[in-house]
C-alpha cells in the first residue's frame, strides 16, 4: 500500500520540482514534442503568469512533489499536473475537487482535443465542451467547464 500524500500550498521552493514534473509529464503525454526546448518558456510563464495570478496547491508524498494544480481568480484551471507513476491513482481527482472547492462558483478550463484519458478524466468529474478552439502551438483544444450544481 502507498503512502499517504498531501496537499498544500504553493512555496517558492517547489519551483524547480514544478517546472521537472511538468516536464516529466508532458514528455510522457506527448513524446513527439521536444519539451526539454520549451523548459526556458515554461519556466518564465511559470515565474510571471502563473505564480503571481493562481492559486497553487501541490500534492506531495514522502517529501516528493507527485503533482499540482492551478486555479487563478476567474476558476480558470490552466495547469493539472500530476507524475505518470499517480496517473490512475486518487491524486489528479484530489487536486481537481481543491480547484472546486477553491472556486466554487464553476471551473474552466482547455485540454487537448487529442489527449482522450485527461477528457474522459475530466467528463468523470462532473466537466462538459462547451467548444473548441486551436491553441498557439496549433493544436485543437476542448473548452471544458464544472458548474457547481
Amino acid at each position: 500500500m502507498s503512502t499517504p500524500y498531501q496537499l498544500r500550498p504553493y512555496q517558492d521552493v517547489d519551483e524547480d520540482a514544478s517546472i521537472a514534473l511538468w516536464l516529466e509529464t508532458w514528455r510522457q503525454a506527448y513524446p513527439s514534442i521536444n519539451f526539454d526546448a520549451r523548459v526556458d518558456w515554461w519556466r518564465e510563464r511559470w515565474r510571471t503568469e502563473l505564480v503571481p495570478l493562481a492559486q497553487i496547491v501541490v500534492a506531495e508524498q514522502d517529501g516528493a512533489l507527485i503533482g499540482f494544480v492551478t486555479i487563478d481568480a476567474a476558476g480558470y484551471l490552466d495547469q493539472l499536473v500530476v507524475s505518470p507513476a499517480q496517473w490512475g491513482t486518487s491524486v489528479s481527482k484530489a487536486l481537481v475537487d481543491e480547484t472546486k472547492r477553491l472556486s466554487p462558483e464553476g471551473v474552466t478550463l482547455k485540454v487537448n482535443a487529442d489527449n482522450f484519458r485527461a477528457i474522459r478524466f475530466y467528463e468523470c468529474n462532473g466537466f462538459v465542451q462547451e467548444g473548441e478552439e486551436v491553441n498557439s502551438s496549433g493544436r485543437a483544444v476542448l473548452l471544458m467547464a464544472w458548474k457547481n450544481a
